[in-house]
């Protein structure tokens, strides 16, 4: 009496596994189905206005009837066959929360991830620092190191500015005349470090998202150049203290001494 049930759920099973693998194979899995073509969906709202029914713009175009009654009551819904912009997950950080954290990278570039983390946390918004990077990308901000550019009060900046606008339009052979000088003091030892900032395209010398650099501390070497329309010039070490006198009979020395190697080129 015991086999009865026994061969009886044997027997089952067997059904069962003979209809799932039948219902596995490639034949008859559901594929995703292929979006219809926008000409095609203006062609079911034509021939909807002209008064034909579902089930025959169906067969003229070859489209299932719940697809077709789909298109139709979009375009009387929405006046259009354009695919609408589907939902997706929600954003983790709001509008307005965005709205924050841009405006303080825009204060501060220097502000870190871990900073606007803290500070949304504290407005009611638990985000990690990837959400925080991905956020800051979409607003078009993108992590850079800081430029390092010399330390310039804001008369040398517009003694600067004026000088190139006032030297916009001279002709080209002008400046073939006029050699260009500079010396600068190289720290031996000095930090190195860098700085990263949160900036737009192209805004990488804004003084917000530069390191002003300064030519003072441990020890160092005194370096003088030039350069013209030939080329640079010839790198000089000056090992003597620099004053007023001393600085315009080496200039002179330095200026004479590359003129005749680019006389000689």
């Amino acid at each position: 009496m015991a086999r009865g049930p026994q061969r009886y759920l044997v027997i089952q099973y067997k059904r069962h596994l003979s209809t799932t693998s039948n219902s596995q194979t490639p034949n008859s899995t559901m594929a995703k189905t292929k979006e219809l073509s926008k000409d095609t969906r203006n062609k079911i709202v034509d021939l909807h206005q002209a008064g034909k029914t579902e089930s025959a713009i169906g067969k003229q175009l070859g489209v299932k009837k719940s697809t077709v009654g789909a298109i139709i009551r979009k375009w009387k819904t929405y006046k259009t066959t354009d695919n609408l912009p589907r939902s997706g997950a929600p954003r983790k950080i709001s509008p307005r929360g965005v709205k924050m954290i841009t405006r303080t990278m825009s204060k501060n570039p220097r502000t870190t991830r871990g900073d606007l983390v803290n500070d949304l946390q504290r407005a009611g918004t638990k985000v990690t620092k990837a959400t925080i990077s991905n956020t800051l990308r979409r607003q078009g901000l993108k992590s850079c190191s800081a430029r390092r550019v010399p330390l310039l009060k804001p008369v040398h900046v517009r003694a600067h500015l004026k000088f190139a606008r006032e030297h916009l339009d001279d002709p080209e052979e002008d400046w073939e005349n006029v050699i260009w000088s500079d010396e600068t003091k190289i720290e031996l030892f000095g930090k190195d470090s860098t700085c990263r900032v949160w900036r737009r395209m192209n805004a990488e010398l804004h003084p917000k998202n530069t390191i002003p650099t300064v030519k003072h501390g441990g020890g160092n070497i005194m370096l003088w150049g030039c350069f013209s329309a030939k080329g640079p010039g010839r790198l000089i070490r000056v090992k003597e203290r620099m004053n007023g006198a001393m600085y315009l009979l080496s200039m002179s020395h330095f200026f004479l001494a590359n003129l005749f190697l680019w006389i000689l080129s």
